[in-house]
Protein backbone atom coordinates (compact mmCIF):
# COMPACT_ATOMS: atom_id res chain seq x y z
CA UNK A 1 0.00 0.00 0.00
CA UNK A 2 2.70 2.34 1.01
CA UNK A 3 4.75 1.76 -2.46
CA UNK A 4 1.27 2.09 -3.80
CA UNK A 5 0.91 5.70 -1.93
CA UNK A 6 4.50 6.72 -3.24
CA UNK A 7 3.73 6.11 -6.87
CA UNK A 8 0.77 8.04 -7.40
CA UNK A 9 1.93 10.83 -5.38
CA UNK A 10 5.14 10.21 -7.73
CA UNK A 11 3.25 10.05 -11.23
CA UNK A 12 1.16 13.12 -9.89
CA UNK A 13 4.66 15.77 -9.46
CA UNK A 14 5.90 14.34 -12.70
CA UNK A 15 2.61 14.95 -14.58
CA UNK A 16 2.75 18.84 -12.92
CA UNK A 17 6.27 18.88 -14.33
CA UNK A 18 5.71 17.85 -17.40
CA UNK A 19 2.86 20.56 -18.04
CA UNK A 20 5.09 23.31 -17.15
CA UNK A 21 3.75 23.67 -13.78
CA UNK A 22 6.20 24.36 -10.80
CA UNK A 23 5.90 22.23 -7.95
CA UNK A 24 8.35 22.92 -4.73
CA UNK A 25 8.35 22.01 -1.04
CA UNK A 26 7.62 23.94 1.86
CA UNK A 27 8.10 23.99 5.70
CA UNK A 28 7.20 22.15 7.92
CA UNK A 29 3.20 23.17 8.97
CA UNK A 30 3.30 25.03 5.61
CA UNK A 31 1.23 22.50 3.47
CA UNK A 32 2.68 19.22 1.90
CA UNK A 33 3.83 20.62 -1.29
CA UNK A 34 3.11 24.10 -3.27
CA UNK A 35 2.17 23.87 -7.39
CA UNK A 36 2.58 27.43 -9.27
CA UNK A 37 0.68 27.39 -12.90
CA UNK A 38 2.84 28.40 -15.63
CA UNK A 39 2.23 32.19 -16.03
CA UNK A 40 0.97 32.05 -12.74
CA UNK A 41 -2.29 31.00 -13.79
CA UNK A 42 -3.10 29.58 -11.01
CA UNK A 43 -1.64 27.97 -7.42
CA UNK A 44 -2.35 25.02 -5.43
CA UNK A 45 -1.25 24.18 -1.68
CA UNK A 46 -1.91 20.93 -0.29
CA UNK A 47 -1.48 20.20 3.29
CA UNK A 48 -2.70 17.39 5.68
CA UNK A 49 -3.94 16.99 9.69
CA UNK A 50 -4.61 14.42 12.00
CA UNK A 51 -5.93 14.59 15.44
CA UNK A 52 -5.73 11.51 17.46
CA UNK A 53 -7.79 11.50 20.93
CA UNK A 54 -8.13 9.53 24.05
CA UNK A 55 -10.82 10.14 26.88
CA UNK A 56 -11.88 8.37 30.15
CA UNK A 57 -14.70 9.53 31.69
CA UNK A 58 -16.22 8.95 34.83
CA UNK A 59 -19.63 9.07 36.14
CA UNK A 60 -20.42 9.76 39.73
CA UNK A 61 -22.63 6.65 42.03
CA UNK A 62 -23.43 6.90 45.08
CA UNK A 63 -21.14 9.47 46.51
CA UNK A 64 -18.43 7.64 44.46
CA UNK A 65 -16.57 7.69 40.76
CA UNK A 66 -16.84 3.95 39.17
CA UNK A 67 -14.22 2.79 36.50
CA UNK A 68 -14.20 5.09 33.36
CA UNK A 69 -15.24 4.64 30.43
CA UNK A 70 -11.80 4.98 28.08
CA UNK A 71 -11.81 5.75 24.31
CA UNK A 72 -9.19 5.70 21.87
CA UNK A 73 -10.16 7.86 18.37
CA UNK A 74 -9.16 9.41 15.38
CA UNK A 75 -10.76 12.33 16.27
CA UNK A 76 -9.89 14.34 12.86
CA UNK A 77 -8.06 13.49 9.71
CA UNK A 78 -7.94 15.73 6.61
CA UNK A 79 -6.84 17.31 3.25
CA UNK A 80 -6.74 20.77 2.51
CA UNK A 81 -6.50 22.04 -0.89
CA UNK A 82 -6.37 25.86 -1.23
CA UNK A 83 -4.93 29.22 -3.71
CA UNK A 84 -6.26 30.84 -7.11
CA UNK A 85 -6.98 30.48 -9.97
CA UNK A 86 -6.96 32.66 -12.83
CA UNK A 87 -6.59 35.81 -11.12
CA UNK A 88 -5.49 35.85 -7.60
CA UNK A 89 -8.47 37.24 -6.66
CA UNK A 90 -10.16 34.23 -7.24
CA UNK A 91 -9.56 32.17 -3.99
CA UNK A 92 -10.82 28.43 -3.60
CA UNK A 93 -10.60 26.04 -0.46
CA UNK A 94 -11.29 22.34 -0.53
CA UNK A 95 -11.13 20.58 2.47
CA UNK A 96 -11.90 16.72 3.00
CA UNK A 97 -12.73 14.90 6.08
CA UNK A 98 -11.59 11.45 5.99
CA UNK A 99 -12.18 10.52 10.02
CA UNK A 100 -15.70 8.23 10.56
CA UNK A 101 -16.54 11.44 12.72
CA UNK A 102 -15.84 13.89 9.93
CA UNK A 103 -17.90 11.74 7.53
CA UNK A 104 -20.98 10.53 9.93
CA UNK A 105 -24.63 11.86 9.24
CA UNK A 106 -25.67 10.01 6.47
CA UNK A 107 -29.23 10.13 5.75
CA UNK A 108 -32.06 10.43 2.76
CA UNK A 109 -31.04 14.16 1.95
CA UNK A 110 -27.73 13.13 1.64
CA UNK A 111 -28.31 10.53 -0.55
CA UNK A 112 -27.31 8.01 2.56
CA UNK A 113 -23.56 8.26 1.51
CA UNK A 114 -20.38 9.71 3.91
CA UNK A 115 -19.94 13.22 4.13
CA UNK A 116 -16.32 13.67 2.93
CA UNK A 117 -16.81 17.47 2.02
CA UNK A 118 -15.89 20.57 4.79
CA UNK A 119 -15.12 23.17 2.81
CA UNK A 120 -16.02 23.59 -0.88
CA UNK A 121 -15.93 27.69 -2.15
CA UNK A 122 -14.54 30.28 -4.20
CA UNK A 123 -14.06 33.74 -3.37
CA UNK A 124 -13.91 36.31 -5.44
CA UNK A 125 -12.19 40.01 -4.53
CA UNK A 126 -14.38 42.12 -6.86
CA UNK A 127 -14.13 45.42 -6.14
CA UNK A 128 -12.26 47.11 -3.25
CA UNK A 129 -12.90 45.50 0.39
CA UNK A 130 -15.83 43.36 -0.98
CA UNK A 131 -15.39 39.82 -1.74
CA UNK A 132 -18.46 37.25 -2.72
CA UNK A 133 -17.76 33.50 -1.41
CA UNK A 134 -19.91 30.60 -2.80
CA UNK A 135 -20.29 27.12 -2.17
CA UNK A 136 -20.24 24.86 0.92
CA UNK A 137 -18.22 26.48 3.97
CA UNK A 138 -18.53 28.17 7.78
CA UNK A 139 -21.49 29.95 8.00
CA UNK A 140 -20.08 33.46 10.06
CA UNK A 141 -21.36 32.44 13.50
CA UNK A 142 -19.47 32.39 17.04
CA UNK A 143 -15.93 32.71 16.68
CA UNK A 144 -15.23 29.73 18.59
CA UNK A 145 -16.64 27.40 15.62
CA UNK A 146 -15.32 29.54 12.96
CA UNK A 147 -11.54 29.03 14.42
CA UNK A 148 -10.49 26.24 13.00
CA UNK A 149 -10.58 22.81 15.28
CA UNK A 150 -6.86 22.72 14.66
CA UNK A 151 -6.08 26.56 16.39
CA UNK A 152 -8.25 25.84 19.76
CA UNK A 153 -6.22 26.38 22.86
CA UNK A 154 -8.19 23.26 24.43
CA UNK A 155 -8.09 20.03 23.31
CA UNK A 156 -11.77 20.93 21.25
CA UNK A 157 -14.68 23.55 21.47
CA UNK A 158 -17.07 24.28 24.13
CA UNK A 159 -20.51 23.16 25.85
CA UNK A 160 -21.57 26.17 24.11
CA UNK A 161 -20.42 25.31 20.65
CA UNK A 162 -21.95 22.12 20.63
CA UNK A 163 -25.17 22.88 21.01
CA UNK A 164 -25.67 26.24 19.59
CA UNK A 165 -23.44 26.49 16.75
CA UNK A 166 -24.75 27.05 12.96
CA UNK A 167 -21.62 25.04 11.64
CA UNK A 168 -21.25 24.88 7.79
CA UNK A 169 -23.91 25.39 4.94
CA UNK A 170 -24.60 25.79 1.34
CA UNK A 171 -25.01 29.39 -0.36
CA UNK A 172 -23.09 32.43 -0.64
CA UNK A 173 -21.34 35.02 1.73
CA UNK A 174 -20.81 38.77 0.67
CA UNK A 175 -17.56 40.05 2.84
CA UNK A 176 -16.40 43.57 3.43
CA UNK A 177 -14.03 45.25 6.15
CA UNK A 178 -13.45 49.00 6.36
CA UNK A 179 -11.23 51.81 8.73
CA UNK A 180 -12.98 53.98 11.17
CA UNK A 181 -9.51 55.45 11.38
CA UNK A 182 -5.92 54.21 11.06
CA UNK A 183 -6.31 51.18 13.71
CA UNK A 184 -10.15 51.20 14.36
CA UNK A 185 -11.54 48.43 11.85
CA UNK A 186 -14.65 46.99 11.10
CA UNK A 187 -15.70 43.77 9.47
CA UNK A 188 -19.42 42.43 8.07
CA UNK A 189 -20.35 39.57 6.58
CA UNK A 190 -23.91 38.58 5.31
CA UNK A 191 -24.47 34.74 4.11
CA UNK A 192 -28.10 33.55 2.40
CA UNK A 193 -28.01 29.21 2.78
CA UNK A 194 -29.95 26.35 1.95
CA UNK A 195 -30.67 26.31 6.04
CA UNK A 196 -30.35 22.19 6.78
CA UNK A 197 -26.64 21.74 7.19
CA UNK A 198 -23.98 20.80 4.74
CA UNK A 199 -23.67 18.22 1.97
CA UNK A 200 -27.63 17.89 1.26
CA UNK A 201 -27.53 16.79 -1.98
CA UNK A 202 -31.61 16.82 -3.35
CA UNK A 203 -34.19 19.18 -2.05
CA UNK A 204 -34.84 21.99 1.08
CA UNK A 205 -37.30 21.01 3.29
CA UNK A 206 -37.85 24.91 4.59
CA UNK A 207 -37.01 27.84 3.71
CA UNK A 208 -33.49 29.93 4.04
CA UNK A 209 -31.10 30.72 6.17
CA UNK A 210 -29.86 34.75 6.40
CA UNK A 211 -26.86 34.98 8.72
CA UNK A 212 -24.95 38.37 9.90
CA UNK A 213 -21.94 39.30 11.62
CA UNK A 214 -20.26 42.62 12.32
CA UNK A 215 -17.01 42.67 14.47
CA UNK A 216 -14.77 45.61 15.72
CA UNK A 217 -11.42 45.34 15.63
CA UNK A 218 -10.44 49.07 17.82
CA UNK A 219 -6.97 48.43 18.28
CA UNK A 220 -6.35 47.09 14.63
CA UNK A 221 -5.55 43.76 13.44
CA UNK A 222 -4.17 40.80 15.25
CA UNK A 223 -0.75 39.25 14.83
CA UNK A 224 -0.43 36.27 11.90
CA UNK A 225 -4.75 36.29 11.90
CA UNK A 226 -4.55 35.75 15.61
CA UNK A 227 -7.92 36.83 16.33
CA UNK A 228 -9.21 33.47 14.71
CA UNK A 229 -6.45 31.69 16.55
CA UNK A 230 -6.68 30.01 20.07
CA UNK A 231 -3.72 31.27 22.48
CA UNK A 232 -1.69 34.06 22.17
CA UNK A 233 1.19 32.25 20.78
CA UNK A 234 2.74 35.56 18.63
CA UNK A 235 2.28 37.64 22.01
CA UNK A 236 0.87 40.68 21.01
CA UNK A 237 3.19 43.50 22.25
CA UNK A 238 0.12 46.09 22.07
CA UNK A 239 -3.40 44.59 23.64
CA UNK A 240 -5.91 43.48 20.67
CA UNK A 241 -9.41 42.96 21.11
CA UNK A 242 -12.27 41.72 18.69
CA UNK A 243 -16.32 42.05 19.46
CA UNK A 244 -18.46 40.58 17.30
CA UNK A 245 -22.75 40.03 17.24
CA UNK A 246 -23.89 37.76 14.86
CA UNK A 247 -27.79 37.75 14.47
CA UNK A 248 -29.62 33.96 12.15
CA UNK A 249 -32.98 33.73 11.07
CA UNK A 250 -33.63 30.57 9.68
CA UNK A 251 -37.17 30.68 8.27
CA UNK A 252 -39.34 27.45 8.25
CA UNK A 253 -36.73 25.59 9.73
CA UNK A 254 -36.96 21.49 9.70
CA UNK A 255 -34.04 20.93 12.37
CA UNK A 256 -34.16 20.64 16.23
CA UNK A 257 -30.97 23.36 16.46
CA UNK A 258 -31.41 25.20 13.61
CA UNK A 259 -29.29 23.73 10.66
CA UNK A 260 -27.77 21.90 12.89
CA UNK A 261 -29.42 18.53 14.50
CA UNK A 262 -32.06 15.90 14.27
CA UNK A 263 -35.09 16.59 11.88
CA UNK A 264 -38.31 17.74 13.53
CA UNK A 265 -40.50 14.40 11.94
CA UNK A 266 -44.33 14.76 11.78
CA UNK A 267 -47.19 12.09 10.85
CA UNK A 268 -47.65 13.96 7.66
CA UNK A 269 -43.83 15.05 7.08
CA UNK A 270 -41.64 17.31 8.29
CA UNK A 271 -41.90 20.05 10.84
CA UNK A 272 -41.45 24.00 9.87
CA UNK A 273 -41.03 26.65 12.48
CA UNK A 274 -38.82 30.20 12.39
CA UNK A 275 -35.50 29.90 14.30
CA UNK A 276 -33.17 32.32 15.21
CA UNK A 277 -29.98 32.55 16.95
CA UNK A 278 -27.89 35.55 18.55
CA UNK A 279 -24.33 35.46 19.33
CA UNK A 280 -21.79 37.86 21.21
CA UNK A 281 -18.59 36.98 21.45
CA UNK A 282 -15.16 38.90 22.01
CA UNK A 283 -11.52 37.90 22.10
CA UNK A 284 -8.41 39.88 23.92
CA UNK A 285 -5.06 39.06 23.49
CA UNK A 286 -1.74 40.72 24.87
CA UNK A 287 1.55 39.66 25.59
CA UNK A 288 0.57 35.75 25.62
CA UNK A 289 -2.38 36.05 27.78
CA UNK A 290 -5.82 35.51 26.25
CA UNK A 291 -9.61 35.59 26.42
CA UNK A 292 -12.69 34.56 24.72
CA UNK A 293 -16.47 34.94 25.81
CA UNK A 294 -19.56 34.48 24.06
CA UNK A 295 -22.94 34.24 24.77
CA UNK A 296 -25.78 31.96 22.65
CA UNK A 297 -29.24 32.34 22.58
CA UNK A 298 -32.01 30.45 20.51
CA UNK A 299 -35.23 30.79 20.42
CA UNK A 300 -38.25 29.46 17.43
CA UNK A 301 -41.58 30.91 16.83
CA UNK A 302 -43.71 27.36 17.86
CA UNK A 303 -40.65 24.77 19.26
CA UNK A 304 -42.68 21.96 20.33
CA UNK A 305 -43.33 20.19 17.15
CA UNK A 306 -47.07 19.18 16.09
CA UNK A 307 -48.63 16.49 14.26
CA UNK A 308 -51.38 18.16 12.23
CA UNK A 309 -53.78 17.04 14.67
CA UNK A 310 -52.00 19.35 16.71
CA UNK A 311 -50.82 16.56 19.18
CA UNK A 312 -47.03 16.93 19.91
CA UNK A 313 -45.11 14.69 18.26
CA UNK A 314 -42.32 14.98 20.98
CA UNK A 315 -39.56 16.90 18.85
CA UNK A 316 -38.70 19.94 19.99
CA UNK A 317 -36.50 23.26 18.87
CA UNK A 318 -33.44 23.32 21.54
CA UNK A 319 -34.10 26.74 22.59
CA UNK A 320 -32.47 28.45 25.45
CA UNK A 321 -28.82 29.98 25.76
CA UNK A 322 -25.51 29.79 27.05
CA UNK A 323 -22.42 31.28 28.04
CA UNK A 324 -18.57 30.65 27.99
CA UNK A 325 -15.42 32.00 29.07
CA UNK A 326 -12.09 30.89 28.84
CA UNK A 327 -8.79 32.55 29.96
CA UNK A 328 -5.12 31.83 28.98
CA UNK A 329 -1.54 32.46 29.38
CA UNK A 330 1.47 30.94 27.23
CA UNK A 331 4.36 30.91 29.22
CA UNK A 332 7.92 31.32 27.50
CA UNK A 333 8.80 27.57 27.41
CA UNK A 334 5.47 27.49 24.92
CA UNK A 335 3.90 25.98 27.42
CA UNK A 336 -0.18 27.16 28.08
CA UNK A 337 -2.54 26.74 31.09
CA UNK A 338 -6.28 27.08 29.92
CA UNK A 339 -9.28 27.77 32.06
CA UNK A 340 -12.74 27.74 30.85
CA UNK A 341 -16.56 28.26 32.23
CA UNK A 342 -19.21 26.56 30.19
CA UNK A 343 -23.00 26.99 30.72
CA UNK A 344 -25.90 25.83 29.22
CA UNK A 345 -29.59 26.58 29.78
CA UNK A 346 -32.03 24.69 28.15
CA UNK A 347 -35.99 25.90 28.07
CA UNK A 348 -37.69 23.18 30.35
CA UNK A 349 -39.58 22.07 27.62
CA UNK A 350 -36.44 20.62 25.73
CA UNK A 351 -35.30 18.15 28.51
CA UNK A 352 -35.53 17.66 32.33
CA UNK A 353 -31.37 18.02 32.45
CA UNK A 354 -32.00 21.93 31.31
CA UNK A 355 -29.24 23.27 33.17
CA UNK A 356 -25.57 21.86 32.39
CA UNK A 357 -22.35 23.08 33.70
CA UNK A 358 -18.24 22.48 32.64
CA UNK A 359 -15.37 23.29 34.27
CA UNK A 360 -12.47 22.47 32.23
CA UNK A 361 -8.71 22.88 33.32
CA UNK A 362 -6.52 22.29 30.27
CA UNK A 363 -2.73 22.85 29.68
CA UNK A 364 -1.14 22.44 26.34
CA UNK A 365 2.51 22.21 24.89
CA UNK A 366 2.98 23.83 21.36
CA UNK A 367 6.25 22.43 19.60
CA UNK A 368 5.50 24.02 16.40
CA UNK A 369 3.20 26.58 17.22
CA UNK A 370 -0.83 24.92 16.75
CA UNK A 371 1.17 23.30 13.76
CA UNK A 372 2.56 20.46 16.22
CA UNK A 373 1.12 20.08 19.73
CA UNK A 374 0.09 17.61 22.80
CA UNK A 375 -3.33 19.23 24.69
CA UNK A 376 -4.63 17.91 27.79
CA UNK A 377 -7.48 18.97 29.80
CA UNK A 378 -10.06 17.63 32.58
CA UNK A 379 -13.95 18.74 32.54
CA UNK A 380 -15.96 18.70 35.67
CA UNK A 381 -19.68 18.58 34.48
CA UNK A 382 -22.36 19.02 36.50
CA UNK A 383 -26.68 19.08 35.61
CA UNK A 384 -29.29 19.70 37.16
CA UNK A 385 -31.40 15.95 37.33
CA UNK A 386 -28.21 13.67 36.49
CA UNK A 387 -25.18 12.30 38.12
CA UNK A 388 -22.06 14.66 38.01
CA UNK A 389 -19.52 13.95 35.18
CA UNK A 390 -15.53 14.05 35.42
CA UNK A 391 -13.95 13.45 32.24
CA UNK A 392 -9.65 13.35 30.89
CA UNK A 393 -8.33 14.16 27.75
CA UNK A 394 -5.24 13.46 25.85
CA UNK A 395 -4.73 14.80 22.04
CA UNK A 396 -1.50 15.01 20.42
CA UNK A 397 -2.05 17.29 16.63
CA UNK A 398 -0.33 17.47 14.10
CA UNK A 399 -0.19 19.55 10.41
CA UNK A 400 1.82 19.19 6.97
Amino acid sequence: MFNFKVILISLFISAAKLYGQEVGTSKFGKGIFNIKGENDSFSMNISARMQFLTSSTWIESDGGYGSPESNFLVRRSRLKFKGFAYDPKITYKLELGLSNRDISGANEFTSNAPRYILDAYVRWNFYKNFTLQVGQGKLPGNIERVISSGDLAMVDRSLLNSRFNIDRDLGMQLRHHFKLSEKFIVKEIFAISQGEGRNITKGNLGGHQYTGRVEVLPFGNFKSKGDYRGADLEREESPKLLAGVVYDINNDAVKSRSNMGSYLETNEGFYQTDINTLFFDTHFKYRGFSIMAEYADRTADNPIAKNEDNSPTGDVVNVGDAFNFQMGYVLPSNIAITGRYSNVNFDEIVTAKNKISQYTLGLSRYVAKHKLKVQTDVTYQTTATSNDQLVYRLQFDIHF
